[in-house]
C-alpha cells in the first residue's frame, strides 16, 4: 500500500535528549571499525544515532514496516561540530514523497539541536519504501 501524500510537510515529535559522551562516541566509532581517542573530534556521521531514532519513531507512528525500507541516501549539513557534552535531540519532517515503479521515495529532514535549541546539523535522508502487494 503506498504511503499517503499528506505526509509531506508533517513534522514528528523530537527524540528524547541524548548526551554525547566519550563512551557513546567510542562505541559508535568501534561500530565503524574506527578508534576514538578521548578528547578527539566526534565522527561526522555520529548524528545518525539520533536521526535513526527519529526515523524509527516516524515509521512507528505511520505504521510503516522497517523491513520494507531501503536507506537510499544520507547527508549531513553542519552549523557546528558535535562535541562531547552536547545534549542533542532530533526532529524529523517529511519533505518530499513520490511514487516510482510501485515504490515510495520518501525524503526526510532531521534537525539535530542542542540543549539550548540551537541547530547543530541537519540530516537529510532518502528512504525507499516497498509497500508490497495489496490482497483482497
Amino acid at each position: 500500500m503506498p504511503v499517503d501524500q499528506s505526509l509531506v510537510g508533517r513534522e514528528f515529535p523530537p527524540t528524547a535528549p541524548l548526551e554525547v559522551t566519550e563512551e557513546r562516541v567510542a562505541a559508535f566509532a568501534a561500530s565503524l571499525g574506527a578508534r576514538y581517542d578521548a578528547g578527539g573530534a566526534v565522527p561526522p556521521t555520529y548524528p545518525i544515532v539520533l536521526a535513526f531514532d527519529a526515523m524509527q519513531a516516524f515509521l512507528a507512528a505511520e505504521d510503516i514496516d522497517l523491513f520494507r525500507i531501503v536507506h537510499g541516501e544520507q547527508r549531513f549539513a553542519y552549523e557546528r561540530p558535535v562535541r562531547v557534552g552536547d545534549v542533542l535531540t532530533a526532529t524529523l519532517g517529511v519533505v518530499s514523497l513520490r511514487q516510482i515503479g510501485g515504490a515510495d521515495i520518501i525524503g526526510t529532514s532531521s534537525a539535530i539541536t542542542d540543549g539550548d535549541g540551537a541547530l547543530v546539523c541537519t540530516g537529510r535522508a532518502t528512504l525507499v519504501h516497498s509497500g508490497g502487494q495489496e490482497t483482497s
